[in-house]
């Protein structure tokens, strides 16, 4: 695969990735979406088949990584780094682009939300508990969930280890299964049980954190979110934003390190 080949590809499908899985969350979301309040299985589900629709359209053109953190564990399993700044760029990049793309498909559902009193506070506000659970928490806006991961619960030590815990899970099934012949992402049928995968560490692990397992995928729309003209879309969240870029990096590695020394 050519450099050009890589980019184009963790672009495209991470963009598609992030458009689908970050579509779910805003149609369980927003105000005057017919999919609100469907909840977190439809969530889950919804990311689970993003991956799957992700993987199959750029597989062909870079192995489908679509995650940092897959890409670091691959080069560290083959002791080869030479592509890794590629791999990422195209995954932050794609994740933007995608992210934008939700904000433009649910355009009119994000201002009637943030618009609201009943979700973003004013006149009638205290008569109602509607309210998007991100803005319960410090320092996130009303829709900032839909763009990126935060905790339930606020602790670092925690938080940090659910994200390594849960891509530890998703990496050692990567590379335990439907690696293509030449090693370099997943196979047809790998990205089907890898979309599964994703759907059991949602449903399972997903609680505390969001399940982000994913740098790009929680890094790229936090940007976004940051420099959109939405109005009353309060913070971005800074100063967790480190937990799940860190965080799937360490699990990453730790399954490729588990991975050469019990099945290499």
């Amino acid at each position: 695969m050519s450099s050009s080949d890589i980019f184009i590809g963790e672009t495209i499908g991470t963009a598609v990735l992030i458009l689908l899985g970050g579509g779910v969350c805003a149609a369980v979301t927003l105000k005057a979406s017919k999919a609100r309040g469907a909840g977190w299985l439809a969530i889950a589900f919804g990311w689970g088949f993003a991956v799957m629709t992700a993987v199959y359209i750029s597989a062909p053109l870079s192995g489908a990584h679509l995650n940092p953190a897959v890409t670091l564990a691959l080069a560290i399993k083959d002791d080869d780094y030479s592509n890794l700044a590629t791999y990422w760029g195209g995954q932050l990049l794609g994740a933007m682009i995608g992210a934008a793309l939700v904000w433009v498909a649910y355009y009119g559902q994000f201002l009637a939300h943030l618009t609201d009193h009943e979700i973003v506070g004013g006149p009638g506000a205290q008569a109602t508990r509607t309210k998007a659970v991100e803005a319960q928490e410090t320092g996130a806006g009303p829709v900032l969930g839909i763009f990126s991961t935060g905790p339930e619960i606020r602790n670092i030590v925690q938080n940090l280890a659910t994200e390594i815990i849960g891509t530890v899970v998703l990496i050692l099934a990567i590379l335990t299964q439907g690696l293509n012949d030449n090693g370099n992402g997943l196979g047809t049928l790998g990205a089907l049980i890898t979309a599964f995968v994703v759907v059991s560490i949602g449903l399972s692990l997903g609680g505390p954190t969001g399940y982000a397992i994913n740098p790009a995928r929680d890094l790229g729309p936090r940007i976004v979110h940051a420099l959109l003209p939405l109005p009353n879309k309060g913070g971005s969240d800074w100063s967790y934003a480190w937990i799940p870029v860190v965080g799937p990096l360490i699990g990453g590695a730790i399954a490729a390190g588990i991975y050469n020394v019990a099945f290499a």
